[in-house]
C-alpha cells in the first residue's frame, strides 16, 4: 500500500483588521506631505482645482469611457478586488474602473470620494497574484488619504501648471514639492500592496515586470532583477548621481529597481513581518504621529542618502585631483 502525501494548507492571508496607514506609510512620504501642505495657497489651490474641474468631472470622464467592475462586470477582478479590501479591513469599497490603454498603469484618483482606474496594460502583463499586489498597493493610496494631491499632480502633468487660473508664482514650488512628495508616496502605497499580497516575491516580481516584462515565454529572474537593483544604487561618482537626479526630476514614480529595492529594506528590516505577525498600529486616536516625529524619521533617511551621496562625490573629486596632479606631474618630468 502506496502512503499518499499530505496536501498542504492553502495559503491564509492575514486580515490587518483596523490598520491604520502610519503602520505601512514610509517617513520620507509623510515628511513630504507635510511640506507640501505647509506651501503658502495651497489650499486655495486645491479648491480652485475642485471648482474648475470638481469631483463629478474627474469621475465622468472614466465613466464615459472605462469599464466599472462589479459582479456581473470582470467579476474575477471584482472577486480579487474584494480579496484584498477584506484583508486590508477597509469597509469603504472606492469605486474601480478599467480603462483600456497599453500603458501600464494604475492610479487612485478624486477628491471627496477618490475611486481607483486600473489599465489594461497592466492587467494584461499582470498575473493574478502581481494584480493582488497592484489593487493593494491603490487602496494604500487610498487608505493615505493621496488621492487628493496625486490627482493634482496628474492634473497639472496631462494640462499644465499654467492650465488653472490663478496659480501664478506658486507653479514651480507647487510642481517640485508635489513630484517629490509623489514618488515617496509610491513607496508607501508598495508597501500597502505587499500587505494586502503578503507574498513578497509577488511584490517584488511586480516591479520586474514594470521595468521590462512581457506576455512572451522568455525567462526573467527575480535575483538578477534585484541585483541590478543594487548596481543601480551602487554606482558612484559625481557624473553618475548628476544623472540619477536629472532622470528622475519630472517623474511621479521612482524607478522600478529602486521601488524594488527600497521594499526589500523594508522586508529586511523586519517592518513588514511585525505587521503580519499583528504589531501594528490601529485605526483611531493612536495612529496620530506628531509632525517632528516624521521630519525626525525622514531626515534619517535623507540623511542616509545625502550623506552617501555626498561621500561618493567626494570621492570622485578626490579622484579626480589624483589624477590632475598627475598629469601635470608628468609633464614637469
Amino acid at each position: 500500500m502506496t502512503e499518499s502525501l499530505p496536501v498542504p494548507a492553502p495559503f491564509r492571508r492575514r486580515v490587518l483588521t483596523g490598520i491604520a496607514p502610519v503602520a505601512w506609510e514610509h517617513p520620507a512620504d509623510r515628511a513630504a506631505l507635510q511640506t507640501l501642505r505647509a506651501i503658502p495657497g495651497l489650499d486655495e489651490l486645491v479648491r480652485k482645482v475642485m471648482s474648475f474641474l470638481g469631483e463629478r468631472g474627474v469621475r465622468q470622464l472614466f465613466t464615459a469611457d472605462s469599464v466599472r467592475v462589479n459582479e456581473r462586470q470582470r467579476p474575477k477582478l471584482h472577486a480579487l478586488y474584494t480579496e484584498v479590501l477584506e484583508t486590508m479591513d477597509w469597509a469603504e469599497r472606492p469605486d474601480l474602473f478599467v480603462t483600456q490603454t497599453p500603458f501600464v498603469n494604475a492610479m487612485a484618483v478624486g477628491f471627496e470620494k477618490p475611486f481607483i482606474v486600473v489599465h489594461t496594460g497592466a492587467l494584461g502583463m499582470l498575473a493574478e497574484p502581481q494584480q493582488r499586489v497592484l489593487l493593494g498597493h491603490e487602496i494604500g493610496h487610498v487608505m493615505s488619504g493621496h488621492s487628493t494631491y496625486s490627482t493634482l499632480a496628474l492634473l497639472f502633468l496631462s494640462f499644465g501648471f499654467n492650465a488653472i487660473p490663478g496659480l501664478g508664482l506658486i507653479a514651480l514650488p507647487v510642481q517640485l514639492a508635489l513630484l517629490e512628495w509623489y514618488r515617496k508616496a509610491e513607496f508607501s502605497a508598495d508597501r500597502a500592496g505587499l500587505l494586502a499580497s503578503q507574498e513578497p516575491l509577488d511584490a517584488m516580481r511586480m516591479f520586474l515586470l514594470f521595468a521590462g516584462g512581457t506576455g512572451d515565454a522568455d525567462e526573467t529572474s527575480l535575483d538578477e532583477f534585484l541585483a541590478q537593483a543594487q548596481q543601480y544604487e551602487s554606482d558612484s561618482g559625481a557624473i553618475n548621481l548628476l544623472f540619477k537626479l536629472l532622470n528622475v526630476a519630472g517623474r511621479t514614480h521612482p524607478f522600478n529597481t529602486v521601488r524594488a529595492a527600497e521594499l526589500q529594506r523594508w522586508i529586511q528590516a523586519g517592518g513588514y513581518d511585525a505587521i503580519v505577525n499583528g504589531e501594528y498600529t490601529r485605526r483611531g486616536a493612536d495612529a496620530e504621529r506628531p509632525l517632528t516625529d516624521d521630519y525626525a524619521d525622514a531626515a534619517g533617511y535623507y540623511g542616509d542618502k545625502v550623506k552617501g551621496m555626498m561621500n561618493q562625490m567626494a570621492d570622485a573629486a578626490r579622484r579626480a585631483t589624483d589624477t590632475m596632479n598627475n598629469a601635470f606631474r608628468n609633464e614637469d618630468e
